[in-house]
């Protein structure tokens, strides 16, 4: 159905108002990625259930299967069935006109990034296609969210070791963080300080007191990404901190799966899958709100 344009706007004025709670009450907000109804269904049914406002996102991909304006539509269906605070962060765009394009389409939250399409992107390149975003963005109000260069790993199951030696050659720096920062004008900042994507077979450590030297450094929003397999201890000192969103993937496709497989093994002689899915939405549901619960996000949804 889509929205007007005074609806985008209402909603992003909604979206910035959530950041600055996030800050001044040291909650973050958990950036959900989904890819098939019923991901979408368990992060609104948490949602509800803790009164916690979420994010709900999709990466090129997802949006290549799913679709920029039935994401749209299926959001705010849920929204107003749930009667949830809920807003629609694009993940990783890897281009201007992608972006654009989700902006076009009501998202409120638009994370530019150049370095995924192309690893070797200059800094110059980088800073001048994050400016457009952001220049684009006013119309709507959407917030950018953006990185100097490229955050490795991917939203899977990894089983080699975490090598921190490597890792920290691409930790963010306040330095780096406040000039890119003023030479962009973006609104969220995303740090690397340990946190990677995907999840590994040991538990992920975050460098808390830089990210505490990033937070002096700059006065925009932060964001974490590659939440998933990170000690919940890291998400409670990095939301006092004042880290505001926090990207979970990982965590929720490997509970879909395994419990998907599960559910398929005790009941070889069903072919309508969709009555195996309950367990399935559960399972990611349980996992949302373990996440919610760390973030500190229980109880702050505004309606």
């Amino acid at each position: 159905m889509g929205l007007t344009i005074r609806e985008i706007r209402d909603n992003c004025i909604k979206a910035r108002h959530l950041m600055q709670r996030s800050r001044q009450q040291h909650f973050a907000v958990g950036a959900f990625n989904v890819d098939n109804q019923e991901t979408l269904i368990a992060i609104c049914r948490a949602a509800q259930n803790k009164n916690s406002p979420v994010l709900v996102e999709v990466s090129h991909g997802e949006v290549e299967a799913i679709g920029l304006e039935n994401i749209r539509d299926m959001v705010d269906n849920y929204k107003k069935d749930y009667g949830i605070e809920v807003f629609i962060n694009l993940d990783h765009s890897p281009s201007v006109e992608d972006a654009k394009r989700g902006i076009d389409a009501g998202f409120e939250f638009i994370h530019i990034d150049i370095s995924q399409a192309n690893h070797e992107a200059s800094d110059e390149e980088i800073i001048e296609k994050t400016k457009q975003v952001v220049e684009y963005a006013k119309f709507t109000g959407a917030l950018v969210e953006s990185e100097p260069h490229y955050f490795g790993g991917s939203s899977n199951l990894h089983n080699e070791n975490i090598d921190y030696e490597e890792i920290k050659k691409t930790f963010s720096t306040p330095e780096g963080a406040k000039k890119f920062v003023e030479a962009t004008g973006i609104d969220t900042f995303a740090a690397a300080i340990g946190n990677l994507h995907g999840k590994y077979n040991v538990p992920k450590e975050l460098d808390l007191d830089l990210l505490a030297r990033i937070r002096k450094e700059i006065d925009c929003n932060i964001s974490l990404h590659g939440g998933s397999g990170t000690p919940g201890h890291f998400f409670e000192e990095a939301a006092r901190i004042g880290v505001s969103k926090v990207n979970i993937n990982s965590d929720l496709r490997i509970a879909f799966r395994e419990t998907l497989e599960t559910e398929l093994d005790k009941h070889p002689d069903e072919f309508a899958v969709m009555k195996l899915m309950e367990e399935v939405k559960k399972a990611l549901q349980s996992v949302v709100e373990e996440k919610i619960d760390m973030f500190g996000s229980a109880g702050k949804a505004v309606i």
